[in-house]
């Protein structure tokens, strides 16, 4: 895809977050959906959601924002601390925290933890400056590479593979700490080498460092790869598909995620009702919001990556359309 059609994209996105849920009618019920960085497909997510509540006759009583997050770890965390109602979070982090394991182990299952429906694909990406000669994912050894902040899903999930390869971040020879916001042009002024992304695809973040600094795609392939997959169902194979990225014409091997939308068992039915037959009966103009949700479909987005069990109003409105 060339590069004035990924802004194309992203000034249209910017459109929209800059309209949706402006409107705040007196007395409206607030409802915030934790997503992750600007720069990322989730804010695009909670504030498509949020422009078809704002439109929909139904939804004039409620009042929506999509916030800025540091992702999915920290939307989990204050979702089962009740600070807020919604999230955008990877499927691996819901399974984690539904059955209170790994960075979740300490606080136990969230019991009050819903699923809502799932949205689209997730590649985990590594993008490497072309000069490092960073060809597969253990060339990153040894070299400069941003890993992702905390409380990220992208910064779990790196470290979820650096344990299953017996690494540490001693292998690099420098690690930042860097969102999702800021990575790219970390990449390009050589402070780092390669960053990490779990993201779909075309994202702005990347479309910049590959125009900005001809960057490339890396695979994210073999044993350990195979192990996750094998142990893991919530992680499939895929592929940051080609020619989506100038200078990156092959589709590239690596697995992924789900991005899914959750929610606490204290978010009414009534609303949740409401914000989910918004979505499905406006599906065609929500997959319109960015080109990662083009393929979705309701079959697959009321099943896939979804390991906590589905919010009483969810489930409502899908046994009324005999989906389930």
């Amino acid at each position: 895809m060339k590069a004035n059609r990924l802004t194309s994209i992203f000034v249209a996105s910017m459109v929209l977050i800059l309209g949706a849920g402006a409107a705040r009618p007196v007395g409206a019920e607030e409802i915030a959906i934790g997503t992750a960085s600007r720069a990322g497909v989730y804010f695009q997510v909670g504030q498509a959601i949020c422009r078809l509540l704002s439109a929909a006759p139904a939804g004039r009583d409620l009042a929506c924002k999509a916030l800025p997050t540091d992702g999915s770890i920290f939307n989990l965390q204050q979702i089962r601390s009740g600070k807020s109602q919604l999230g955008v979070v990877q499927s691996d982090w819901q399974y984690r925290a539904t059955n209170g394991t790994g960075v979740f182990e300490s606080a136990g299952p969230d019991t009050d933890l819903r699923a809502l429906f799932s949205v689209h694909g997730e590649p985990f990406t590594v993008v490497a400056r072309r000069d490092a000669g960073i060809k597969t994912f253990d060339d990153l050894k040894g070299k400069r590479v941003n890993i992702g902040n905390l409380g990220s899903g992208q910064r779990a999930t790196m470290e979820v593979l650096m344990d299953a390869k017996g690494w540490d971040k001693s292998v690099f020879s420098l690690t930042n700490d860097l969102s999702a916001s800021e990575q790219s042009l970390a990449l390009c002024h050589d402070r780092v080498q390669a960053m990490v992304y779990v993201v779909g695809h075309p994202n702005a973040s990347v479309a910049q460092s590959v125009n900005l600094c001809d960057a490339v795609i890396v695979p994210v392939e073999g044993p350990a790869v195979d192990r996750l997959l094998t142990d893991n169902p919530y992680y499939a194979r895929t592929q940051v598909p080609g020619g989506v990225y100038k200078g990156n014409s092959k589709s590239v091997g690596t697995f992924g995620v789900k991005a899914t939308v959750v929610a606490s068992t204290q978010l009414s039915p009534d609303t949740v009702y409401l914000l989910v037959k918004t979505v499905f009966e406006n599906l065609d103009d929500f997959k319109k919001q960015h080109p990662a949700f083009a393929d979705l479909e309701a079959a697959g987005m009321i099943k896939d990556g979804l390991s906590a069990p589905l919010h009483e109003g969810a489930l409502r409105y899908y046994r009324e359309k005999g989906w389930l």
